[in-house]
């Protein structure tokens, strides 16, 4: 008696486990890799041997980003060198690959461009913004996120100079081996378009 019992109850579990596994509850969304413009998948998140990632999160047509520009191609220039990587994160799903290779000539973005087309890193980030910056740690650990710096303080309203240089002092604190707290602060820029 007591075998068909257990043997019942095991049945039960199998059949249950088996219903479960073949309706997919569990089964995480598939989600594609950010692409580069080749249209080869990039896994940003794991890259290995750099003290950091910098994903700095652009689109095309945003004015307070391209007036970014050149401020990040001097933070670029000033870190490439000591080993972090940029990489360009192109968030809207419809711009075109010849419309940001245009783009890219125009303003002389600095660092690798990636279209992030499912917003596989806006999602992982929660950026919201462009331009907005995210500094991942080679343990995928977010040091910081949000501004590059303080000199928009709100639409129609512009410092001549900015007074703080977030994204340049966490960068500086890295290369510098210093623990530095996880950050955020509020970016001013373009809202990143939200998925159709």
């Amino acid at each position: 008696m007591r075998r068909c019992s257990n043997a019942a109850l095991f049945i039960l579990v199998a059949t249950v486990t088996l219903v479960g596994c073949a309706e997919g509850e569990d089964t995480p969304p598939e989600l594609s890799l950010p692409l580069d413009l080749d249209g080869r998948p990039v896994d940003v998140l794991r890259q290995a041997n750099t003290p950091a990632d910098v994903l700095l999160f652009v689109s095309t047509d945003c004015p307070i980003a391209n007036r970014y520009a050149p401020e990040l191609r001097r933070i670029h220039d000033r870190f490439a060198p000591r080993g972090i990587v940029f990489w360009l994160v192109y968030v809207d799903p419809s711009e075109t690959v010849e419309e940001i290779r245009r783009h890219l000539k125009e303003y002389l973005h600095p660092g690798r461009p990636l279209r992030d087309r499912d917003h596989q890193l806006v999602g992982k980030t929660g950026a919201t913004k462009t331009p907005e910056a995210a500094v991942m740690l080679p343990d995928g650990q977010m040091v910081y996120r949000g501004r590059i710096d303080d000199r928009f303080v709100d639409f129609g309203k512009v410092r001549a100079a900015p007074s703080q240089r977030d994204l340049e002092n966490v960068l500086q604190a890295i290369v510098e081996g210093r623990t530095i707290a996880a950050t955020t602060t509020t970016a001013v820029g373009c809202f990143i378009p939200e998925l159709p």
